[in-house]
């Protein structure tokens, strides 16, 4: 493996500003990384051809003298959800396969305009519904630490990259924990920034009031340096907030500096620590928590009685919006076409979407198109949007308490595959602790806080108010250098090769 891609992210960064490393050698270490072991993870659908063009441009750049972003000529990796000229994307599903989009989303727009350079797409669970990557259309990715354990899901491909040292950043989605919970279970570092802040247009929709695009990395400096890049006010977006955000790799550097939590109040969920978290999970949480104290963070225990409840509101929103967001893809406009001599159009339409949507996604839209039904709105999805004031409002008394939130970011770490793909509702709740903060629209963070019993990663999962990113960035820095002072560095650098994983 090339020294290169052992980097996290702002130290290859500092070696490409200097001179002392080109775009094209960082670039080309990294399409070499992915050549030699991607074909046992799959963590791409899609490979950039001309990733390497693009890295030229970027060393022409710098060399004739021009200004140029901090993270120019950088390697980053782009979760398949996201629109891109000149790439397939298919959002893991084949009733896209082979579509290019003729714009790119406005994250991926940003990052190219920064003069980051698109190593590829990453796979996905089919429209990202799933949390194990099991549901991608193209195969499920493995997960780095372990080939057969998943990598988390929806977003498995853009963690496991990140964590295999594929790519040094990666953007995902979360729209019910799609970055956290793989983060959590490939020892990587995901954030759902707060919903609103980064701009959704480009994105392939699943639930429009809670998808958010956020940042994969190995550290917390890394994906605020990402989400400083992609982040701020879209005119193409009606739900982008308009409002001037802090520099969140300026938060997450002083809170690494600092190496305090003095004056912090930290509020453990004691619905979130409680029966369903598996014993090892819970153990790493304990002492995870009296690392906070020890620097100096006051830790109190708050109540959110509505959590217990968020999981199933969730499963009746999401499906809703799912059910309206696909309704697209009826082989009219663009994507598959299945046709035969002498059908109507609804004939195709019915055989386009029975060939193109894998059984996940179908379940969902016809759970969606159930809940939204005449008779049955009030019922079921009503409902569960006044379950949703409840967990916003269970938040804001919950923040009147402390600054930040903490709880696991998956009750487990990553189970083998094939172990509950047949049993939705086992699947459903790897997302328990990570729903409620889509429900609220707030910000989550999910760092490693160490292995499993099983020598696995678990993930610590921090939660601030709305706005406040730049508090969950600081004060994630500082447990995560912490915790590294402990280790002797991050937890990426003691996930095995991929040889002694297949060993």
């Amino acid at each position: 493996m090339s020294d290169l891609t052992r980097l996290d992210g702002a130290a290859l960064a500092g070696l490409l500003r200097s001179g002392e490393v080109s775009s094209v050698e960082a670039t080309q270490a990294h399409l070499d990384r992915i050549a030699a072991v991607d074909g046992e993870l799959h963590a791409f659908l899609h490979v950039n051809a001309g990733a390497l063009d693009e890295a030229r441009r970027i060393d022409e750049r710098r060399a004739a003298g021009e200004p140029l972003h901090e993270l120019a000529g950088a390697p980053v990796a782009i979760k398949d959800v996201l629109c891109t000229i000149g790439m397939p994307s298919t959002s893991g599903s084949r009733i896209l396969e082979g579509w290019v989009p003729p714009y790119d989303a406005t994250p991926v727009a940003r990052l190219k305009a920064a003069g980051l350079v698109a190593l590829g797409k990453t796979n996905m669970d089919e429209f990202a519904m799933g949390s194990s990557t099991e549901h991608s259309a193209y195969g499920p990715t493995r997960n780095p630490w372990a080939l057969d354990r998943i990598p988390g899901g929806s977003g498995g491909g853009s963690a496991a990259a990140v964590a295999a040292f594929e790519a040094p950043f990666a953007l995902g989605s979360d729209t019910g924990g799609s970055i956290r919970q793989p983060a959590a279970v490939t020892g990587s570092v995901g954030v759902k920034p707060t919903y609103g802040g980064v701009s959704r247009y480009g994105a392939i929709s699943l639930a429009s009031s809670l998808d958010q695009v956020g940042p994969v990395s190995r550290t917390v400096l890394d994906s605020a340096l990402v989400h400083d890049v992609i982040g701020g006010h879209d005119p193409h977006d009606s739900t982008s907030l308009d409002r001037d955000w802090p520099s969140f790799a300026a938060a997450a550097r002083e809170g690494a500096a600092t190496g305090s939590l003095a004056g912090l109040r930290v509020g453990v969920i004691r619905e979130l620590d409680a029966e369903g978290i598996a014993p090892d999970v819970a153990a790493r949480f304990h002492e995870t928590v009296r690392v906070i104290e020890s620097a100096g963070g006051e830790v109190v225990e708050v109540s959110m009685p509505s959590v217990e409840h968020a999981v199933a509101a969730y499963y009746l929103i999401l499906p809703a919006e799912a059910s309206s967001n696909l309704a697209r893809f009826d082989s009219v406009r663009f994507g598959m076409r299945v046709e035969r001599p002498g059908q109507t159009v609804e004939d195709v339409m019915a055989a386009t979407r029975e060939a193109g949507f894998g059984p996940e996604v179908k379940r969902r839209i016809i759970l969606g198109t159930y809940a939204l039904s005449a008779g049955y709105y009030d019922a079921y999805y009503g409902s569960a949007q006044q379950v949703r004031t409840l967990v916003q409002r269970d938040f804001d008394a919950a923040f009147a308490q402390a600054d930040v939130l903490v709880s696991p970011s998956a009750p487990t770490t990553a189970f083998r595959f094939g172990e509950k793909i047949d049993d939705p509702l086992a699947m459903y709740a790897n997302d328990v602790t990570t729903i409620p903060a889509n429900l609220a629209g707030i910000p989550g963070m999910s760092i490693p806080m160490g292995l499993g019993d099983d020598g696995l990663p678990v993930g610590l999962q921090l939660l601030a108010p709305l706005f406040e990113d730049a508090r969950l960035y600081r004060a994630g820095a500082t447990i995560e250098a912490l915790l590294a002072e402990q280790w002797g560095g991050i937890l990426a650098h003691q996930a095995p090769t991929l040889t002694e994983v297949a060993r």
